[in-house]
């Protein structure tokens, strides 16, 4: 019954997880159910204190479960590890990804019309906008918007749900000016989107950590047939430093897992100042694209002139 209860584990192990580090958190959690009931209690210690667990000695971890060290052996074996000492190296490396997203903060008590993390939401927007204001050069906007009004087609690579997003702002943005512009999320696209491009073509990156390799390689491989490209990132990433023109801002993060990032509101401003130059650099063009849409909006539902263009 051990022996397929360690075999059981070892599968969710290598197959549920990959053969990289597992998540020993998680195997944890889903392998709770099929564990005797000392080794449950193992179990409570380790998921209610991962700091304790990842320093405790063997003796400490059986002391605060109230079993003995054999069951806290077992216990480790029953998860698909090979012992006390394998475990703790994968508990450590399970909290690598953050201690952020395992320690629960004091208690909140918002009040009776506003809901948790109110105040931080709106404070960490406001100072995202005052980064953007503050920092963002108007001339490398201004360059970037003659780029996008001058290609012949525009590229825009995100990745992750933020960027993939934000890349998604971008497009809806420029076609109403009747800029040719489609974006892509998926790695594979974006490898054989820039193995397309050429001379007079533009690549319009995003990321916010300016990390992911697959946009950067992209982009590289964008230029390499010569079009040029735009990054909306951090400031001295790898992204920015491949980008023939760099909108960039620094936003630092709140230290709060449940609140969303404020990096989002730096970004979609950067994209609104770079659509608003786009549409004053396209002037006639653009007004007469926006007329044409509007007319058909309007044609095909009731409204007003002032409604938002189709958003």
């Amino acid at each position: 019954m051990r022996g397929a209860r360690k075999r059981a584990a070892q599968t969710v192990a290598n197959e549920t997880y990959g053969r990289s580090i597992p998540d020993i958190l998680a195997i944890i959690k889903d392998s709770y159910s099929e564990l005797r009931p000392a080794e449950r209690r193992v179990a409570d210690v380790v998921l209610a204190d991962v700091t304790f667990a990842v320093d405790a000695s063997n003796g400490d971890i059986a002391k605060r479960s109230e079993t003995s060290e054999p069951t806290v052996t077992r216990f480790c074996r029953a998860i698909g590890c090979e012992g006390v000492r394998d475990f703790k190296l994968k508990l450590a490396q399970s909290t690598v990804v953050g201690r952020l997203y395992l320690d629960v903060p004091k208690e909140r008590k918002p009040s009776a019309d506003r809901s948790p993390l109110w105040k931080e939401v709106f404070s960490e927007a406001r100072a995202a906008l005052a980064v953007v204001e503050d920092t963002l050069s108007s001339a490398d906007v201004l360059k970037a918007a003659e780029l996008i009004s001058t290609a012949r087609q525009v590229m825009i690579f995100g990745l992750g749900g933020s960027s993939t997003a934000l890349a998604q702002e971008v497009q809806n943005r420029l076609f109403r000016y009747g800029v040719v512009a489609y974006a892509h999320a998926d790695p594979y696209v974006l490898k054989m989107s820039a193995a397309t491009l050429g001379p007079g073509d533009l690549v319009i990156a995003i990321s916010s950590t300016g990390r992911t390799r697959e946009v950067i390689d992209v982009v590289e491989l964008a230029r390499r047939y010569r079009a040029k490209a735009i990054g909306i990132t951090t400031p001295d990433s790898e992204l920015a430093a491949v980008c023939d023109v760099k909108l960039t801002a620094r936003i630092p993060e709140y230290p709060e897992a449940l609140k969303p990032t404020a990096s989002r509101y730096a970004f979609l401003v950067i994209i609104d100042l770079l659509s608003a130059a786009v549409g004053d650099r396209l002037d006639g063009a653009a007004r007469e694209t926006l007329r044409r849409i509007k007319y058909t909006v309007l044609s095909h539902r009731k409204g007003q002139a002032l409604e938002p263009l189709g958003d």
